[in-house]
């Protein structure tokens, strides 16, 4: 089993700054690109940020320039800072691994548990 496990969400004001963590964990052979997805109340799921095992980095317009991701491929661990956060950046915030649980099968994407994010105003 592969689990993915989030840390670091919580309540800030509007202007302020959050980290988010990702740790993936349990039979993991390898894995391919990671990522942030969020989810507000009564919205669907949408793309935060995604980061390659390269480094190579994606960005939804709403965020670029105030989230940051990053990941370190020897912990199986991505990150997410979060920097002059808005009212509106409010949600759910999901990890999410394209994981290969073995040699010969195909990547699967794992999702963790979710972690909330909310920003007063």
């Amino acid at each position: 089993q592969v689990q993915l496990v989030e840390s670091g969400g919580g309540l800030v004001q509007a202007g302020g700054s959050l980290r988010l963590s990702c740790a993936a964990s349990g039979s993991i052979f390898s894995i391919n690109a990671m990522g942030w997805y969020r989810q507000a109340p009564g919205k669907q799921r949408e793309l935060v940020a995604t980061i390659t095992t390269g480094g190579s980095t994606n960005y939804a317009d709403s965020v670029k320039g105030r989230f940051t991701i990053s990941r370190d491929n020897a912990k199986n661990t991505v990150s997410l800072q979060m920097n002059s956060l808005k009212p509106e950046d409010t949600a759910v915030y999901y990890c999410n691994g394209d994981i290969k649980i073995r040699w010969g099968v195909l990547f699967n994407h794992y999702w963790g548990q979710g972690t909330q994010v909310t920003v007063s105003s």
